[in-house]
């Protein structure tokens, strides 16, 4: 059985495809303006890596910001629903879930068969995401994957205390002005990100164990100081964290096609 899960978010479009309930395929493209390309260009990238047609899939499920404009998924659901399920599928340990995306955040509590509990989630500001880490590259003229590496060599992380990214943009252009280690702007960086997302966690109730999906979990700096926040050490997930939920998609659509 070849089904498949679409996820289309603010940033990627990620598209998975399982045969027999295992990755077949996989493929993280860039988001377009329109919602209808970027989940084409995804599920195309993954059928090409597999030698597979749209008509060889049995069952999609669409999932993210842009799930309803996929046009050839059969139904859509909400990415929390996909992100607890595909996080649990690959750690069925786990019990919290830090998803942290191109735009939003979100905690969730999942109980030991992967059913979703609670959740917390940040869509109102860019503060904590994905796209206030691209901003702040640009503004330390660095490249986003420079970012994690480089707060790691910080002694003295800065203090960033704006909860706003304009403003937090403002503060670190002053540190750059008072000649401030670029390793420990970016550390502060980074832990004001954790601690944006610690205010997500302490709404949900953090229990063990910990996963963090999502682009900014291969970020090592923002793991680092989450971590150190949290008073715990989180478990890598053994797919890449940016497809869980299209993973979780694929897998709605595994037991959607086998009940069918």
């Amino acid at each position: 059985m070849i089904v498949a899960g679409c996820d289309v978010g603010s940033l990627t479009g990620k598209a998975v495809i399982l045969k027999d309930g295992d990755i077949l395929s996989q493929c993280i493209v860039p988001t377009t303006p329109k919602p209808v390309r970027t989940a084409k260009n995804a599920m195309n990238g993954a059928l090409e890596k597999c030698a597979l047609s749209l008509d060889d899939i049995e069952y999609i499920v669409g999932t993210g910001y842009g799930r309803v404009k996929i046009p050839f998924a059969t139904m859509e659901t909400s990415e929390l629903t996909c992100h607890g399920k595909g996080a649990h599928s690959c750690i069925p340990e786990i019990r919290t879930i830090i998803d942290v995306g191109g735009q939003d955040c979100k905690v969730i509590k999942v109980n030991k068969d992967g059913k979703m509990l609670d959740f917390a989630m940040n869509d109102k500001c860019a503060a904590g995401t994905g796209r206030f880490l691209e901003v702040m590259a640009k503004t330390l003229e660095l490249k986003l994957e420079e970012l994690g590496p480089i707060s790691l060599k910080s002694n003295s992380p800065a203090k960033i205390t704006s909860q706003c990214s304009v403003f937090a943009e403002t503060e670190v252009v002053s540190l750059m002005a008072d000649d401030t280690e670029v390793s420990d702007i970016v550390a502060g960086i980074h832990d004001a990100i954790a601690a944006r997302i610690m205010t997500l966690v302490y709404r949900v109730g953090l229990e063990k164990e910990v996963v963090i999906s999502g682009g900014v979990a291969k970020n090592v700096g923002v793991v680092n100081y989450l971590e150190k926040r949290m008073g715990m050490k989180t478990m890598a997930l053994p797919v890449d964290p940016q497809i869980i939920g299209a993973l979780g998609a694929a897998l709605i659509a595994n037991d959607k096609a086998k009940s069918q």
